[in-house]
C-alpha cells in the first residue's frame, strides 16, 4: 500500500487549531471548528466536511473506503466520538463516545446517543429525524420538533467556539479555499 499523501484544504473561515491529527486527503469548509487533539484520517479516500460544523477533544473522523466521505453541514462530533461511515447529512449530533461503523450512512438531523455503538452487518441507511440511545442502541424517530431551536443553538456555539478558540490555541492554515 504506497504512503498516504497529505493535501489539506482548509477554509479561510474555518478554525483549525494546530494539534489537530489530519492524515491524507482532508477538505474542511467555511466556519467549520476542529477543537485541539482531534483527529481526521482519510486513509483511502478523501474527506470532505462542510459548513458549521464542530469536531470537538478526541473526536476521530475516518475514510477506509475509496469513495469520498462527505460530511454534511452543522453537525457536532462530541468528545471521544468515533465516525467511519462514508457520508453524514446535515444538523446531525454523534454524542460523547459514540462509535458509527463504516457499514452507517447517517441522513439529516440524527442523534446517536452516548457512548452508542452503531454496528450493522449490512450497510443501512438511518432516516431522517433518528435518534439511537441507550446502552442496548434502542432506535427511535423524532418528531422534529425544536430543530430550529437546536439549530440556532448550533450556530452560536460554533459563532463562540470561533471567537474563543483562537485566543487560546494556535490555529493551522490550509492551502486556503
Amino acid at each position: 500500500m504506497p504512503p498516504i499523501r497529505d493535501k489539506f484544504t482548509i477554509h479561510s473561515r474555518a478554525v483549525v487549531c494546530q494539534d489537530v491529527e489530519l492524515k491524507g486527503d482532508i477538505t474542511i469548509g467555511p466556519g467549520t471548528v476542529v477543537h485541539p487533539k482531534a483527529t481526521i484520517f482519510a486513509i483511502v479516500g478523501p474527506i470532505v466536511i462542510g459548513s458549521g460544523c464542530i469536531i470537538e477533544e478526541a473526536a476521530i473522523i475516518v475514510n477506509r473506503r475509496k469513495e469520498v466521505m462527505r460530511v454534511g453541514d452543522n453537525n457536532l462530533f462530541e468528545i471521544g466520538c468515533r465516525v467511519e461511515c462514508p457520508s453524514v447529512g446535515n444538523f446531525n449530533t454523534i454524542s460523547t463516545r459514540a462509535r458509527v461503523h463504516h457499514t452507517v450512512r447517517i441522513s439529516n438531523y440524527c442523534v446517536i446517543g452516548a457512548a452508542c455503538l452503531v454496528v450493522p452487518t449490512d450497510d443501512e441507511t438511518l432516516d431522517d429525524y433518528t435518534s439511537i440511545f441507550g446502552p442496548a442502541a434502542e432506535r427511535r424517530i423524532w418528531s422534529g420538533r425544536g430543530r430550529i431551536q437546536e439549530a440556532d443553538l448550533r450556530l452560536k456555539h460554533a459563532e463562540y467556539l470561533r471567537e474563543m478558540l483562537p485566543k487560546f490555541n494556535r490555529l493551522r492554515r490550509g492551502d486556503g479555499a
